[in-house]
């Protein structure tokens, strides 16, 4: 049984070699050079997304949305400008206050009283904290703008998808019928 089931392995194995020879010839594809379109680059959101929050503005330009870089350092810079100017208003409100607590007199708000100080401490805290609380707002936003707009230049924006108003007769009751037709052409 095993020389009966050896043989027959043997006799299809031969025959494969002596078979005809394949007229047909293998060789490599041939690779096409193309061109990078960022525009159907899957990456390309995250990958202004990242740049924009490495450097603000960095997105916006990998974009090429070179207008949107006066507003996000204009926004980020007033910001930033209004936090130290408050910080240095509540740093010289708290230095009067802990002065006064001490009993010295002799600052340049001598004829202000000290709740006024005191309130006036808390403003300019509030108001530090608030400009910060925009200038990380306004960078948080130029992430998500710089992520939205590689998004949208994905978007397709060809004459297959088109919206228009319809007007139908209906003759059940003799009247027309307004509505809105979605056509999508493949």
């Amino acid at each position: 049984m095993r020389t009966g089931l050896l043989l027959i392995l043997c006799c299809f194995s031969v025959c494969n070699f002596y078979g005809q020879n394949d007229s047909l010839t293998w060789s490599e594809p041939i690779m096409q050079k193309t061109s990078f379109d960022r525009a159907s680059d899957p990456l390309s959101p995250s990958r202004a997304a990242f740049y924009s929050a490495v450097l603000p503005g960095l997105g916006q330009i990998y974009n090429k949305s070179y207008w949107k870089l006066p507003l996000v350092y204009g926004g980020i810079g007033v910001g930033l400008y209004f936090y130290f100017d408050n910080q240095s208003a509540y740093q010289e409100f708290r230095d009067i206050y802990k002065r006064r607590l001490s009993g010295h007199r002799d600052d340049k708000y001598y004829y202000v009283d000290d709740d006024r100080i005191r309130r006036s401490m808390r403003i300019a805290q509030r108001q530090r904290d608030l400009s910060l609380a925009i200038t990380v707002g306004i960078y948080i936003l130029n992430i998500v703008d710089a992520n939205v707009d590689a998004h949208l230049k994905q978007f397709d924006i060809s004459e297959d998808l088109t919206v228009e108003p319809s007007f139908n007769f209906n003759q059940a009751n003799y009247s027309y019928q307004f509505g809105m037709s979605f056509k999508y052409n493949f």
